[in-house]
This record gives C-alpha cells, structure tokens and sequence, in this order.
C-alpha cells in the first residue's frame, strides 16, 4: 500500500501544471498621476514561450506588493497607450510595442512588450515596493505566466 502512495505522489508531482512561457521584467517606469494618489507604470518584459503549442494571452495583469500588502490592477488597454505617453512623456523610457489579449506567442518564438498599469499608491510607496510582477493567464492553461522584478 505505501508503494503505491509513493509511485503515485511521485506520477501526481510530475504531471502537475507548469506555467507554459517565461521570461524576465527589464525595466519598470513610473509616474504619479497628478491630484490623485496613483500612479502609472510601465512595465517592459521579455517573454519566451519554450511549449510545444501556442500561447494566447487571455488577461494580463498587473501585481504590486508592498510592506503594507499586495495590489492587482488589470492592464491598460494597447490603444490608450499613445494617450497616456503623451500625457506623462516618462513613460516611454524603454517601451515596448504592448503586449494585448488575443496576441499569440508561437513556439520557440520570443517577444519584448510593454504593459501600463495604474495602482492606487503615491509614487514614494510604489519605489519602496518589495516587487512588482506581469501575471499573464493564458487561454489554455491552468496556470498564469508571472513575472516578477
């Protein structure tokens, strides 16, 4: 009975879910919205997708974590992207092309996007942040793809 527990931890282990894609955060710029307590900020990646199969990117968010808690805020939709670069010019230090729902990741294929996202902190508390990620949930998969500075 015990052998079979353990073979079947061990198959249970090895078939687990696995993000599909990976990849690195390169650069992060952030503004203060003038009159609010919020900022905006621009998230550049890297992604890579190593699968076998496509990646269709379904929601992409964006997490903050700081010494009082963590934030999500869902990403800034690709067509507001010239409107906020020209409203607060800091933005587009290091952007990228934006990375939008329905854009697909071929295999082997790899990718350098942008995301803007907005969190309701002052500019002081989110550069005092102990990380900011990308979460990435694809369609097909069970697992979101996070990406972590």
């Amino acid at each position: 009975m015990a052998g079979v527990l353990v073979i079947a931890g061990i198959a249970s282990f090895l078939q687990r879910a696995k993000p599909q894609a990976a990849g690195s955060l390169d650069n992060v710029t952030a503004v203060e919205i003038p009159g609010q307590t919020a900022v905006l900020a621009a998230i550049t990646f890297s992604l890579r997708n190593p699968g076998q199969k496509s990646l269709w990117v379904h929601n992409i968010e964006g997490k903050l974590v700081t010494p009082s808690g963590e934030l999500t805020a869902d990403a800034v939709s690709a067509v507001d992207f010239a409107r906020y670069y020209q409203a607060f010019p800091t933005l587009t230090a290091n952007t990228q092309p934006a990375l939008s729902p329905e854009d697909k990741l071929q295999p082997g294929e790899e990718i350098k996007r942008t995301v803007i996202v907005s969190f309701p902190v002052g500019l002081e508390i989110f550069n005092q942040r102990k990380s900011v990620s990308v979460v990435i949930q694809p369609y097909d998969q069970p697992l979101p793809v996070t990406l972590t500075r």
